[in-house]
């Protein structure tokens, strides 16, 4: 009998080393990303969104470490210094508006108080305002948005009226004829207390309509998809889909506008001081500085810069900071 044709050799069949020794040398083993770890290597990559975020983080702790900053430069926002300032025209009367190692921002005209530390405790009502209505903006438009979307017919038909109606209603005017009318004392607050929680219940109310236009969009879109038939096939319920299906999904979305709204309350804020119906004096607000400042524009115009600086940053910071987040949440992004 002859041999086979073609009968195996030593050369034709590797060994497990060299087949381990070929993997080790290949490629490396693919590893998967979570969607949270694919937007923050894309928001890395984003050096203004990054520089936002950390200005936004400064400022954080600067409104919470009020108390401690102003103690470590022996200031006081309430503290008057009138030895500082000129008898005859009001104003500081040191250079740059008073600028001194003492006071590093200069001080207030008339008043003598340090603009520092004014500044400082500016920064806790406009960051406080901002992120409180932003909070019961998202909740209420969340809410709103999926049960809309979600549901449809009548309950869309009612939120949507409801939310065009809020979209074309002068806010502002409405916030400073209730702010005007608020009794000093409501719910075991005064003063201070009530105008803020007053504030921020209605800045809040009138912006819940724009994430929740935002979130019944993408809920009559989610709705649709092939992983919400499929739970439904199973046999899962409404409030199953709602909250295990939907609502993780639409994170992203929130989180992107939240960061938008909190700079447009600030300036709401800002303006409304700036008004004279928003935080009362002795309280510091970096609107109420702008709206003193007018005054003294032209003797002292350092006194509205530093306000206006101040209004400017944190602004652009959550402006930046916002924008990177949506281009690091956007799947469909090329950042």
């Amino acid at each position: 009998m002859t041999a086979p044709l073609h009968e195996p050799t030593a050369e034709a069949a590797p060994s497990a080393a060299e087949e381990a020794a070929v993997v080790g040398a290949g490629v490396k083993a693919v590893q998967g990303r979570s969607l949270g770890r694919i937007a923050w290597e894309r928001l890395k990559r984003d050096k203004l969104a990054l520089a936002g975020g950390v200005m936004v983080l400064v400022l954080i702790a600067i409104a919470l470490l009020a108390p401690v900053i102003t103690s470590l430069v022996g200031q006081d926002p309430e503290s008057h210094h009138e030895d500082l300032i000129d008898p005859l025209f009001g104003t500081p009367t040191g250079a740059l508006g008073g600028i001194s190692g003492d006071h590093l921002l200069g001080v207030e005209p008339v008043s003598g108080r340090d603009i520092f530390a004014r500044i400082i405790y500016g920064a806790r009502i406009s960051l406080l305002v901002g992120f409180l209505s932003a909070i019961v903006a998202v909740v209420i438009g969340t809410v709103l948005g999926v049960l809309a979307g979600f549901f449809g017919g009548w309950v869309d038909a009612v939120v949507s009226r409801v939310m065009d109606g809020l979209l074309a209603f002068p806010q502002l005017l409405f916030i400073i004829a209730l702010v005007s009318v608020m009794p000093n004392e409501m719910l075991g607050l005064t003063g201070t207390g009530v105008r803020l929680f007053v504030m921020i219940l209605v800045i809040g109310f009138f912006g819940w309509p724009y994430i929740g236009r935002v979130v019944r969009g993408q809920t009559l879109s989610l709705r649709e998809r092939e992983y919400v038939e499929a739970a439904r096939s199973l046999g899962a319920g409404r409030f199953y889909i709602l909250f295990k299906e939907l609502l993780p999904n639409l994170v992203a979305p929130i989180i992107v506008y939240t960061t938008m709204m909190i700079p447009t309350n600030i300036l709401t804020e800002a303006a409304l001081s700036f008004l004279g119906v928003g935080v009362k004096p002795p309280t510091a607000s970096w609107g109420q500085m702008l709206s003193s400042a007018i005054d003294y524009y032209d003797s002292d115009p350092m006194y509205m810069v530093v306000p206006g600086m101040a209004i400017f940053i944190t602004v652009l910071a959550f402006n930046l900071f916002g924008d990177g987040v949506r281009d690091a949440l956007d799947p469909k992004g090329s950042r």
